[in-house]
């Protein structure tokens, strides 16, 4: 299991998006929301490597950072562990908590109904 830091997921999300980039590429994508310079990148990454998250290749001038898990498999597993850690397991109750506290509008509503439709026929 790859566990990511919100640090990480930044760095992530834009590999996913561009299928690799070097460090400078990183950096210069991010600079704007994180005001990160190189040696935090270069540092996540490492970190990133050792988790098993992303990996390098030589590239002509630069090493070039790429994701090696893919993207639905990470979210999935946040995604567990997030319902785990604050709703005990518990869709139900996550979902009854956001219609409780109204977060939820009728486009959003509607998008869930269609969901468990699919899902209710694809058990058949």
């Amino acid at each position: 299991m790859v566990g990511l830091s919100d640090g990480e997921w930044k760095i992530m999300n834009y590999l996913w998006e561009s299928q690799g980039g070097t460090i400078a590429e990183i950096t210069a994508a991010l600079l704007e929301e994180t005001a990160w310079d190189r040696h935090s990148i270069i540092t996540m990454l490492s970190r990133m490597e050792k988790k098993g998250a992303v990996a390098h290749r030589q590239g002509s001038r630069a090493k070039v950072f790429y994701p090696i898990v893919p993207r639905s498999e990470v979210s999935m597993q946040e995604t567990r562990g997030f319902l785990q850690k604050v709703y005990r397991g518990s869709l139900g109750m996550m979902i009854n908590a956001m219609v409780e506290d109204q977060a939820l509008s009728q486009e959003e509503i509607q998008e869930l109904y269609d969901i468990l439709e699919q899902a209710k026929h694809r058990d058949r």
